[in-house]
């Protein structure tokens, strides 16, 4: 079977962070994400907050007005957020969990305990004609709950992996890993689209691009840092040009 290409989303949020820090509207999230697809994205990743911390929906609406590529639009489960959504017509939504004290997404959505609260919202965006994806854990139970709602995409939460790793943890950061692997394989044998992200660097992008399961990351934190220091263009080439390097480790796998 051919390796599927490997997707790279950006996600603008912090670009919105940093221009909320003062006011005003400087610097514009929807010129970072036009400059990331000019650099080689293949699509932009943003998420709307019940508290708007960062993106506001002004930008949710130029985002799929002005960017040639394909929205992904993150959100909690929320009937506000299904509303903006659906008018918002964005070619898809990952949906995620979301505390208004967390300061970034703390894990995976629980579908298996949500699952009748997340059946009716995942068949409305269906019916819209949006992909839906499920930010979840590379946990078994949540991956066989994510085929049966009928989502066609899961998005594995890779920040435990990735702060092991940071952090020298090798017991765990393998542990982790090895979550990543199972899960992977076990989505994609389920018949879902198996998406990656939270906290990935060029290393650990470099890394999971070599599971030939995993058709998309979705980067903001690191690359938006990144970026003070040698402009967004060229991290999204570098961070493009990890993946590849780890795409081309799967040729002779068996």
């Amino acid at each position: 079977m051919p390796v599927p290409p490997l997707r790279l989303g950006v996600n603008v949020d912090h670009v919105a962070t940093l221009r909320n820090a003062r006011g005003g509207e400087r610097p514009d999230p929807v010129r970072a994400a036009l400059a990331a697809i000019a650099a080689g994205a293949d699509g932009i990743t943003a998420h709307l907050r019940e508290d708007r911390r960062h993106i506001r929906d002004a930008d949710m609406a130029r985002l799929k007005a002005e960017i040639s590529k394909p929205l992904n639009f993150e959100m909690a489960a929320t009937e506000d957020m299904l509303r903006i959504s659906l008018a918002t017509r964005p070619h898809a939504v990952c949906l995620v969990p979301e505390r208004r004290e967390e300061l970034t997404t703390e894990g995976g959505l629980d579908v298996v305990g949500q699952h009748n609260a997340l059946a009716p919202f995942i068949a409305r965006l269906n019916d819209a004609g949006i992909r839906v994806s499920l930010f979840i854990a590379a946990d078994p139970r949540q991956i066989e709950m994510a085929a049966k709602l009928r989502a066609p995409v899961i998005e594995i939460h890779t920040g435990g992996w990735c702060d092991a790793v940071v952090d020298g943890h090798a017991a765990k950061a393998e542990a982790e890993w090895q979550r990543i692997v199972e899960g992977a394989r076990l989505a994609r044998n389920a018949g879902l689209e198996v998406h990656a992200g939270h906290g990935l660097d060029y290393k650990t992008a470099e890394t999971i691009a070599a599971l030939p399961e995993i058709a998309e990351l979705n980067i903001g934190y690191f690359m938006m840092g990144e970026a003070l220091f040698i402009g967004l263009p060229e991290t999204v080439r570098q961070m493009r040009a990890a993946m590849d390097r780890g795409r081309r480790k799967i040729v002779g796998r068996p």
